[in-house]
C-alpha cells in the first residue's frame, strides 16, 4: 500500500475532534478539487512507502493511540484496504474511520470488517460535482458523518438540497466546512439559522487553527 504520510496529531474535524489520533495517508485520487489541502499527496512523482496491512497495524500499535483515520488522496483507491479493514478492525482496541471522497462506491467496504465513514459530497465549487455517487448515502449510518465543504452561498444551498433528498439530519451525521480563505464561518452560521437546520453543524478545521495551515504531519 502507498502510503505517504504517517504521524499523531488530533482529529481536526468530526465526531471525535480535539481527540489523539493516528493518521495513515495514501497516494493517490481520482478527483481534482478545487480547493483540495493535499494535492501533493495525489501527484505521480510524490514519494511513498511500500508498506502492509500488518505493517500499518504494528505502526499503529506503537503510537498507543486508539482513533485511525485512513486519509489520502482517496483511500479506498488502495487494492489491499479490505485486507487493511480486517486487520485493524481485528484489534477491537481501534477505532478507525476512513475519509472517503464521495466518488467511490462504499459498497464493497461494508462486510464484516466495515469501519466508519466520513464522505464528502462534493458541491459545485469544487469542480466536482458530477463524480458524487448519491447510491453511498443509503449505506450511511448514525456512527457515519457526511461532509459538504462549502465555499459560497451556492454551495450552501446545494448541500441544502442534498441533506433534504436523501433525509440525512435524521440518519447520519451532517458538517459543514468552510473552504478555508474562500467564506466566512460566520455565513455558515447564518445560513444553519436561516434555515432552522436543527442537528447540522459547523466545524473548523482544528488543525488549521493549531498549526500553519500549510504544515503537513499535523
Amino acid at each position: 500500500m502507498k502510503v505517504v504520510e504517517k504521524f499523531v496529531s488530533i482529529n481536526g474535524e468530526g465526531t471525535r475532534a480535539g481527540e489523539l489520533a493516528v493518521f495513515i495517508r495514501f497516494k493517490g485520487c481520482n478527483l481534482r478539487c478545487s480547493y483540495c489541502d493535499t494535492m501533493w499527496a495525489n501527484e505521480a512523482d510524490c514519494d511513498d512507502t511500500e508498506m502492509s496491512p500488518e505493517e500499518i497495524h504494528s505502526y499503529i500499535k506503537s503510537t498507543g493511540v486508539k482513533n485511525v483515520t485512513l486519509t489520502g488522496g482517496e483511500p479506498l483507491l488502495q487494492k489491499e484496504m479490505n485486507t487493511l479493514l480486517e486487520v485493524l478492525l481485528s484489534d477491537k482496541n481501534l477505532r478507525v474511520e476512513i475519509e472517503t471522497n464521495g466518488a467511490m462506491d462504499l459498497e464493497p467496504f461494508t462486510g464484516e470488517y466495515r469501519p466508519v465513514f466520513t464522505m464528502d459530497y462534493k458541491l459545485p465549487g469544487s469542480g466536482q460535482e458530477n463524480a458524487m455517487k448519491e447510491s453511498n448515502f443509503a449505506i450511511l449510518g448514525k456512527e457515519d458523518t457526511v461532509k459538504f465543504v462549502s465555499g459560497s452561498k451556492e454551495d450552501l444551498d446545494r448541500a441544502k438540497e442534498i441533506i433534504e433528498k436523501h433525509d440525512l439530519l435524521r440518519r447520519t451525521h451532517v458538517y459543514f466546512s468552510p473552504v478555508f480563505g474562500s467564506i466566512e464561518p460566520v455565513e455558515i452560521v447564518a445560513f444553519l439559522m436561516e434555515n432552522c437546520m436543527n442537528d447540522a453543524r459547523l466545524q473548523i478545521q482544528m488543525h488549521k487553527v493549531i498549526w500553519d495551515p500549510e504544515e503537513r504531519g499535523v
